[in-house]
């Protein structure tokens, strides 16, 4: 089983959430995996004592207009849907936008006078970790400069699930656009977390909003569960939505996160939550009977 751990906005406690499920899985004898997503700044690795014991290039088609051959009759601009191509044909000028290229490959099959080929261009690099003596982690991180994440994305997720486990946690990128998207197409099951504040609310409603249309099952965790109103859990039960379960806003908790530690394995309060959360999991992968 496939789930992702999602959010609307950054800092609400996405990876905060990921990791100590990951943790409390393993802990409870479950077979189960771990992969970032967020391969822009990922970092669950902070959290954990892994040994790399893979690593792969992730590479995009990126094409190479040879100018000799060239006619600029601008038919590669014509069929480029993300206008990465810019032909001045009065001035016989022509200028790939490499940050807009989505390496679709369309111009090069445009074009009439084979002027365009194929290159590869390095977008990151997707790495399997060890932990205790299994492959159970993976990080997609993008490269420097590079405007999207997905290739890199789809590329650690293929890797995740050829780890084989009984279930796959994938931490997503925050937000709501393409990476999301792309991480959340892959998941049997989204929780998303949220806070009880009129931004989190508003962050939840898009994230929700964009899971049923994909009509895709999600959940909901609360953290920071006394800061705010209830307006979160209004809508909620407004809209039929499962409550997984809330995290208390605690001075402990925000510590322990901030020096890399699991807090499950500390205290005992939260433990039992997430343990809980694993439970719920366990029984919606079982039944029939789905939220």
């Amino acid at each position: 089983m496939k789930v992702a751990i999602a959010s609307g906005k950054g800092g609400t406690g996405k990876t905060f959430v990921s990791t100590n499920l990951f943790y409390t899985f393993r802990n409870m004898g479950i077979s189960v995996s771990l992969v970032d997503c967020d391969a822009e700044v990922p970092n669950l690795l902070a959290f954990f004592s892994a040994i790399e014991r893979e690593k792969n290039d992730v590479t995009q088609y990126l094409p190479v207009i040879d100018v000799s051959k060239c006619i600029f009759c601008s038919k590669c601009a014509e069929y480029c849907a993300y206008n990465a191509i810019f032909v001045v044909p009065d001035l016989k000028m022509i200028q790939l936008l490499e940050e807009m290229c989505h390496g679709c490959g369309a111009c090069e099959v445009a074009c009439p006078n084979n002027a365009i080929k194929e290159s590869l261009k390095k977008v990151g690099t997707v790495r399997v970790y060890e932990i205790d003596g299994e492959k159970r982690f993976v990080e997609g991180r993008m490269e420097t400069g590079i405007s999207s994440p997905v290739p890199v994305i789809k590329q650690a997720i293929k890797s995740a699930e050829k780890l084989n486990t009984d279930f796959l946690i994938m931490d997503a990128p925050p937000g709501t656009s393409c990476p999301f998207i792309q991480t959340v197409a892959k998941a049997d099951f989204v929780i998303l977390v949220t806070e009880p504040t009129p931004f989190g609310l508003s962050d939840l409603r898009q994230a929700a909003d964009s899971l049923k249309t994909m009509d895709i099952p999600f959940g909901v965790i609360v953290n920071r569960a006394e800061i705010g109103d209830r307006a979160v859990y209004e809508y909620l039960e407004k809209n039929n939505i499962h409550l997984f379960a809330e995290i208390p806003f605690d001075k402990d908790i925000a510590r322990l996160y901030s020096e890399g530690k699991i807090v499950v394995g500390t205290l005992p309060e939260i433990k039992s939550i997430f343990e809980n959360i694993v439970n719920q999991l366990m029984n919606y992968g079982n039944s029939n009977n789905k939220w």
